[in-house]
């Protein structure tokens, strides 16, 4: 495989992917999704490549366990990935450990022709030189090439089983150094909580979460390098703005449980002469009782249901016009930064294989899969002007199932001389690659 790029610079490729649906229909979904996988690996070359997985082995790790050790095979033997001579794969496999299981999954590929790079041991605070390929599964927290976390059950105590963390490393190449952190946060459990408030409860246990890591990994244990953290942040747009703009001609109608009196439905209807509806048939304030199928329904939504009628809204333009309501990132903006977004949101897509590119509606459609990073990592990406496309953030997969997560990859170069921290540790090189 011929490399883009020249002795001057390093391509990079970093991709995210929730891949829980690939293990609960491995027959049907693995081989879509590694073929559009190797197809960006082959249109974008690069010399290094880090995958981050989320929810890695599905929802039934132990009934997943032959269809992972496959998954992981074909990645580190297929024809694709053969200019791939050294290797990193950091599997969490330890399911009967509540404490601690992320199901996080990280494969980090480096190319023949990168003749040094090198990886930080966190216990030795050294970096070694990488060479041939190796697989650490089951308990991670003894491998000191890795810093790994699971957060806190009081972060989301709603969620009694919670499979969210952090898996991070430390990468030197072209005396650059950088951090890569495989990130999974927590998600919406009911779109009627989310709707309740502007920003939502679960907003604010992302944010939580995030700030935790972002503290982790600029503290005071080791130097200080640029970073990219990306995985599933579950970021969602706000929910209730974007209610009330989809439906703002609409009436809503509320459905409660008969014998707790819970809000269990809410039902967006086209108005009809601006008549406000009210719930289970209450008097309108003219005399006439309100039809409710006197007027198309808009929007439905339930703990777990999503249903608007017109899911062109979130494909058009590539969901362009929703981005006003993806605001989770904007209180981190002292601290990441992202490239602007260009594809459509990634997460929830049908799980049925000849649907590729519909929605499920279960969830209001949002850009759960990103890539962020430091302002310092900002500043490693070349961009040249004479070509727009050395820097492409993007999804995988437009037109293909690939499970309810669409992964989302950044492909750019790192220029030769680019960082200056790890020269600092040159003797530390020479002396770890002996």
């Amino acid at each position: 495989m011929a490399m883009k790029g020249t002795a001057a610079n390093t391509g990079i490729l970093l991709v995210t992917a929730n891949v829980g649906s690939l293990f609960d229909d491995p027959e049907n979904l693995q081989k879509n999704w590694l073929r559009e996988f190797y197809q960006v690996v082959h249109t974008h070359k690069p010399h290094f490549m880090a995958l981050h997985c989320q929810e890695f082995g599905g929802k039934n790790y132990e009934a997943s366990m032959s269809h992972v050790d496959k998954f992981v095979k074909e990645l580190l033997s297929s024809d694709a990935m053969k200019d791939y001579n050294r290797a990193r794969v950091y599997l969490d496999e330890n399911f009967k450990s509540q404490e601690q299981f992320t199901a996080l999954g990280s494969f980090y590929f480096l190319h023949e022709s990168l003749k040094n790079i090198y990886q930080f041991d966190f216990k030795a605070k050294k970096y070694k030189k990488v060479t041939g390929k190796e697989i650490y599964s089951d308990t991670l927290e003894s491998t000191p090439m890795l810093e790994k976390e699971k957060f806190p059950q009081d972060y989301f105590p709603e969620c009694k089983w919670s499979r969210k963390g952090f898996i991070r490393t430390r990468w030197c190449i072209t005396d650059c150094a950088f951090d890569l952190v495989n990130i999974h946060l927590f998600h919406d459990a009911s779109n009627l909580v989310a709707w309740e408030t502007s920003p939502s409860v679960y907003s604010g246990i992302r944010h939580k979460a995030l700030s935790y890591v972002l503290d982790r990994i600029i503290d005071q244990r080791f130097e200080r390098v640029s970073y990219f953290v990306f995985g599933d942040f579950n970021f969602r747009l706000d929910a209730k703005s974007v209610v009330e703009t989809l439906c703002a001609k609409a009436t809503m109608q509320t459905v409660r449980a008969a014998d707790t009196n819970e809000v269990v439905k809410l039902i967006f209807r086209e108005s009809d002469n601006d008549r406000k509806v009210v719930s289970n048939g209450v008097p309108h304030p003219e005399g006439r009782l309100f039809d409710p199928v006197e007027a198309s329904v808009m929007l439905q939504l339930e703990k777990k249901l999503f249903d608007y009628f017109n899911q062109d809204v979130f494909r058009d333009n590539n969901g362009t016009a929703l981005l006003e309501f993806d605001k989770e990132l904007s209180v981190f903006k002292d601290k990441l930064y992202e490239l602007d977004i260009s594809f459509p949101p990634s997460y929830p897509y049908s799980e049925d294989c000849s649907q590729g590119m519909q929605y499920m509606n279960t969830r209001c459609p949002a850009w759960c899969d990103r890539i962020l990073m430091s302002h310092s990592a900002k500043e490693l990406i070349l961009k040249s002007e004479n070509d727009e496309k050395q820097v492409v953030y993007d999804h995988i997969g437009p037109n293909v199932c690939m499970g309810d997560h669409k992964p989302v990859f950044l492909s750019f170069r790192i220029a030769a001389g680019a960082g200056k921290r790890c020269l600092r540790n040159e003797k530390i090189f020479r002396e770890s690659s002996l």
